[in-house]
């Protein structure tokens, strides 16, 4: 009898021991890394960004986008920023140089560095095409590499401006962080402030898809799933979601809101939802 108790007691003992160690190991397992979510919201908020800088430095007046940030004016540029514009070549040149040094600009950013903007016509002409490459630029320390151009496809249907945008971009991350990759191809809707002068009121619809690794180097896939609203008044997307598909990881939806100009976006994975704050 004392034998058959102490059977009973191992087997309990047991079962439960094996229950523990399965809840530490899900618990242990569980997914929780968000950080090609992060990295790809910061190679797109960096070249939305390269973006916006030049629309302001090709079509702003200099005593405008150079001037002290406010409530009615939200400029970029800082008066450390210097902008040429060579239109005596084809295609034209235009260069806005940061400097050597860090310099604090009106959105919070640092930046040094050199914005080089090649281009055949006017933003708003049809069939203009803008190339925009970098010479050791850098926003808070993140150097950034590579091409992003943008070609003026005329308008749609809708009869709103659409773009073609092709990025090859590489962010290496500051104090060793690692190195992005991205590349991305994606369609860019002029939905509001196409018939006035100021750039700060004007609203985009993002559309397409992208690829590259995590500063950690694994591999990932997205696809914009509604498109991701750009109001070049917010420093971040306001709304829009998409998927990443990190190498060997399941899915990744993220969701940058309901239209609120803040810096969080949402990551679920598994059914989890995380918070990020957005670069």
């Amino acid at each position: 009898m004392k034998t058959k108790n102490a059977l009973k007691y191992i087997m309990v003992v047991a079962t439960v021991g094996i229950l523990f160690t399965s809840c530490r190991r899900d618990k242990d397992d569980k997914d929780t890394d968000t950080s090609s979510a992060s990295d790809n919201a910061l190679a797109e908020g960096t070249y939305n960004d390269v973006h916006n800088i030049a629309d302001e430095a090709s079509t702003g007046n200099l005593s405008s986008y150079l001037a002290p940030a406010s409530a009615e004016n939200k400029a970029i540029l800082t008066s450390c920023a210097t902008i040429t514009n060579d239109t005596s070549v084809i295609p034209h040149i235009l260069t806005i140089d940061f400097g050597t040094v860090n310099c604090l600009c009106n959105d919070g950013r640092n930046r040094r560095g050199i914005i080089n903007v090649s281009y055949s016509g006017l933003y708003r002409d049809s069939a203009s095409t803008h190339t925009i490459s970098f010479t050791n630029y850098y926003v808070n320390d993140n150097q950034v590499l590579g091409t992003k151009t943008v070609t003026n496809n005329g308008h749609n249907a809708a009869g709103n401006l659409s773009y073609s945008v092709v990025v090859n971009g590489q962010i290496i991350k500051a104090s060793g962080g690692g190195t992005i990759t991205w590349n991305s191809t994606r369609t860019r809707e002029w939905i509001v402030g196409e018939s006035t002068l100021p750039w700060n009121d004007d609203v985009y619809l993002i559309t397409g898809s992208a690829n590259g690794t995590n500063a950690s180097g694994v591999s990932f896939n997205v696809t914009i799933t509604s498109a991701l609203r750009k109001e070049l008044g917010c420093r971040h997307l306001v709304s829009g979601q998409l998927t990443i598909t990190p190498s060997g990881k399941p899915t990744r939806y993220v969701d940058f809101g309901t239209g609120a100009c803040d810096d969080q976006a949402t990551v679920t994975i598994n059914g989890n939802v995380y918070n990020i704050t957005l670069h």
